[in-house]
């Protein structure tokens, strides 16, 4: 495809990319941590899974312990956070509120990651466009990204690569001509290219095919052949600028998965029911956001595989709705339920999870001829609207079910139940996590 014919088709889309999505949002509100290494933990406390470009000159790795890490760099002035995604999911709500304002169309492909659709825009300077767009966020919200735009959404995704990794682009990297096209995917290395993955990056590499240019320039009989993948094929036919990653399977998850693991070990039922109920009520959130019901609810408990020490247990069991639902109270209901089945006295447990599967648009339900619940289910329908508006205003969490609470024995009581105050005590391990300015009335900042 020659550079006019690939004008005559031409259809834009790009993709905006926040950097190093998680460190942004805490430098958001610490400037002093401008230039300084700045690591991200994960759940627990457990690795590193956000490293600021300070830290990895230092020679941080994703994934590294946080035990080795600060083991290896003692003497290293290093900002460390836990995980705190109430503050990156509202700044980065603030990124695609200023998008929805400049582009026709877009979707959030992730929570640091927001595609766009250009149609209808072909008469402005698209690099020119970018770099505004780009400066716009970074003074509005703080957030630095990069933007790549392109004629597909792979070579989008290969234009943001060449975006954050190079400062020439100033932020924004266009592909709009077969020249540009060609020079990028030689550029590119084959396991850097969306869509392939890491197993089949190891296969193409063993077949000699280095970079994307390497694999775009077989033919199509080859890849069908060699591959009998659906998912690699389109990948093909996107690098050599054919556009067929539909829109509908990107847009919505077809499952949505919450699990942790446990800030220490757990064996009674009632904490783990907790926990469970907590996983299964972000799941409910989740599916009401992206506008879908689910019709099969699944849970997992395991014990830890590295405490040979202890009796082993993996199990997962799931249950299915008569009509598909978004309701928290049915989610957490079934999502307990089945925990009720899956739990074995005498196991020490590290780790739960929720899955919520067979999930379709929430505007085509389809009731069951016997279900008498109608009424109800327009009942629930109500109620986790107006709870997800409170949340939204007054910070997450600020309404939750009971059975999100943990309890306690009070000796001084006679024995009494008594509901924790902090719905999260003792869930999550979280010593460095910091506030939430924008969320939190209790964490307003100050200004002296």
């Amino acid at each position: 495809m020659d550079d006019k014919e690939l004008e005559e088709v031409l259809t834009m889309y790009g993709i905006i990319d926040c950097d190093n999505c998680y460190v942004s949002c805490e430098r958001v509100f610490r400037p002093d941590l401008k230039d300084k290494p700045v690591v991200v933990l994960s759940n627990n406390d457990g690795c590193v899974v956000a490293r600021s470009n300070e830290a990895k000159a230092l020679g941080i790795k994703a994934g590294m312990p946080y035990y080795q890490m600060a083991e290896q760099f003692p003497d290293s002035k290093i900002a460390v956070f836990s995980s705190n995604y109430e503050l990156y999911g509202e700044m980065t709500r603030r990124v695609v509120e200023i998008i929805r304002k400049e582009v026709p169309a877009y979707f959030r492909y992730s929570i640091d990651e927001c595609f766009i659709y250009l149609d209808g825009m072909e008469h402005l300077d698209l690099k020119t466009w970018g770099e505004q767009l780009h400066k716009r966020i970074k003074q509005c919200v703080g957030m630095p990204v990069s933007i790549g735009l392109a004629p597909t959404k792979t070579l989008a995704k290969m234009a943001s690569y060449f975006a954050k990794r190079y400062q020439g682009y100033r932020h924004c990297c266009l592909v709009d001509t077969d020249e540009k096209r060609q020079k990028a995917l030689k550029l590119f290395p084959i396991g850097e290219v969306w869509g392939i993955g890491r197993r089949y990056a190891a296969r193409l590499e063993s077949l000699g095919i280095k970079t994307a240019y390497d694999f775009a320039l077989h033919p199509e009989s080859w890849v069908r052949a060699t591959f009998n993948n659906i998912v690699i094929l389109r990948t093909w036919k996107e690098l050599n600028g054919e556009d067929c990653i539909p829109n509908e399977e990107m847009a919505k998850k077809k499952s949505i998965l919450t699990s942790r693991s446990f800030n220490g070990m757990i064996t009674d039922l009632e904490s783990l029911r907790t926990h469970v109920s907590n996983y299964a009520v972000r799941c409910a959130e989740k599916l009401r956001q992206q506008g879908s019901v689910a019709s099969i609810v699944g849970v997992f408990l395991n014990t830890n595989p590295f405490r040979k020490d202890l009796p082993q247990y993996w199990n997962f069991q799931e249950s299915q709705f008569i009509t598909p639902t978004s309701s928290t109270i049915a989610i957490v209901k079934k999502a307990n339920e089945v925990l009720s089945q899956l739990y074995r006295q005498g196991y020490h447990y590290k780790k739960a999870g929720v899955i919520v599967m067979g999930i379709g648009p929430d505007n085509a339900i389809q009731h069951d001829l016997f279900d008498t619940n109608a009424e109800q289910f327009q009942k629930m329908c109500r109620l986790d609207a107006v709870i997800d508006r409170i949340n939204k205003v007054n910070g997450t969490e600020t309404v939750v079910l009971g059975s999100q609470q943990y309890t306690i024995i009070d000796a001084k009581d006679k024995g009494r139940l008594k509901v924790k105050a902090d719905v999260f005590a003792n869930a999550i391990k979280h010593d460095f996590r910091s506030k939430n300015p924008t969320t939190r009335w209790s964490d307003i900042i100050i200004l002296k």
